[in-house]
């Protein structure tokens, strides 16, 4: 009798094949386009500050890197842009300063899409040839998902740049409005509490017996000792914030890190990234609307996260507590599909319930954890290996995704990571306490 061979975490699910890898492919690669359609020539080249790039940029690096990890076909980079479009891979060779990516003038918006034909093409033939090899078609998988992540970059630098503007132009007028206003954020959450317990989290990796896909920084999977305590049912909502800033959160020096109070000082901060002055809209990817008071509260950094939950009387919840919850509700949620309105909503259930809402979609949530490798952390070989294991360091840890997140990209082991004082992401805040 033969041993089974342990399976690969980066192949597709069971009974997928080359044929629905092929249509993963062009159904990403699709979206990604489709979300950089409403953008003229000159949206596409802005970059409003160093942390974001522009448009143009996502559409070529997500390209540079099917060209420079799958293909590994040097002629299929046009000559001078393996510099340009290299993001952080040093192994890769020289990098472009990402601060100055909006420089790049040339090459032009047409040029970029008609590079991402011609290399979608060659990756298609390699495809359906049979010419790519397993480790290929496993960096292929990677890169999919790769993409997925540039295309919520794509939304939140694009929206963050369109915000500076004086003349607040929406990224797209059609997005429809958030419904009729439900009053699951009203009151106190509800408590969801938890013993003392030990739990399993993060991810199987290779050579453990699982085929599902996941990064390495979710890898692998291991027990950890949760202590008893409480979680909110819901994330914090606007009308929450709200009552954050009219008692004084952001005039209240004992409230708030260190860092995160001269980051008040420094910046003026008064309130989230986004909100208007007259205390009643906020700049949304359809431009200025009235904000809803039940809706996630959003573009948050995790000094502001970590700030309300002290003026609370909670905390943040650490990452292990949150997948803990998280592990047993479906992944639905308000996600950056055809139709989706690209902006957090409220939630329409009840205001006490005995699971947690909203853990998947809508907001980012922020979490007491840096990002830190689980035990027995082993980065993936080779230049890929640079993609997670080497930004743990001054980043804190988000879960959940947001609304700007594609479908079916994150599962409860996910960790998405920014640094602290980072706000144009769609990131918000669910209570955690301590219980007896």
């Amino acid at each position: 009798m033969s041993t089974p061979q342990p399976a690969n975490p980066f192949a597709p699910p069971a009974g997928d094949d080359v044929r629905d890898l092929r249509a993963r492919y062009l159904a990403v690669r699709g979206r990604t386009r489709g979300l950089a359609a409403p953008l003229s020539p000159e949206d596409a080249q802005l970059q409003s500050m160093p942390d974001a790039s522009p448009a143009k940029w996502h559409l070529a690096h997500t390209t540079w890197f099917f060209a420079r990890f799958v293909l590994e076909d040097p002629a299929a980079i046009p000559p001078g842009w393996d510099v340009l479009f290299n993001s952080y891979y040093v192994g890769a060779g020289d990098r472009h300063p990402r601060a100055q990516r909006g420089l790049l003038s040339r090459p032009s918006l047409d040029e970029v899409l008609a590079w991402r034909e011609r290399v979608d093409a060659q990756v298609l033939r390699e495809l359906d040839d049979d010419r790519l090899a397993p480790d290929r078609r496993d960096v292929l998988l990677l890169g999919i998902h790769h993409e997925q992540q540039h295309q919520e970059l794509l939304l939140t630098d694009i929206k963050h740049a369109l915000w500076c503007n004086p003349l607040a132009p929406a990224y797209r007028t059609d997005l429809p409005a958030a419904p009729a206003a439900v009053a699951a954020g009203d009151g106190s959450p509800h408590w969801l509490r938890r013993d003392e317990t030990i739990v399993g989290i993060g991810a199987p990796r290779w050579p453990d017996a699982s085929a599902d896909f996941a990064y390495d920084n979710e890898t692998p999977r291991h027990r950890v000792l949760l202590q008893a305590h409480a979680i909110a049912h819901r994330p914090v909502s606007n009308a929450d914030y709200a009552g954050f800033i009219a008692d004084g959160g952001y005039a209240t020096p004992t409230l708030w890190l260190s860092d995160g109070w001269d980051t008040v000082a420094r910046e003026g901060w008064r309130r989230p990234l986004y909100w208007h002055a007259d205390g009643t809209r906020e700049f949304t990817l359809a431009g200025w609307r009235e904000r809803d008071p039940h809706a996630p509260v959003c573009h948050l950094s995790h000094y502001e996260a970590d700030a309300f939950a002290r003026w609370a009387g909670a905390r943040l919840p650490t990452e292990a507590e949150w997948e803990a919850a998280a592990s047993g509700c479906a992944i639905e949620g308000n996600f950056a599909e055809d139709r989706a309105p690209l902006h957090p909503l409220a939630s329409p259930g009840p205001a006490a319930v005995d699971a947690p809402q909203g853990m998947f979609g809508d907001v980012w949530e922020w979490t007491s954890s840096a990002y830190a490798p689980w035990p027995g952390f082993r980065p993936l070989p080779g230049t890929l290996g640079e993609y997670n294991g080497k930004f743990m360091s001054g980043q804190l840890v988000l879960r959940g995704g947001s609304c700007a997140t594609p479908r079916g990209h994150v599962r409860a082991s996910y960790r998405n990571f920014f640094a602290p004082h980072a706000r144009w992401q769609f990131s918000g805040l669910r209570l955690a306490k301590d219980i007896d």
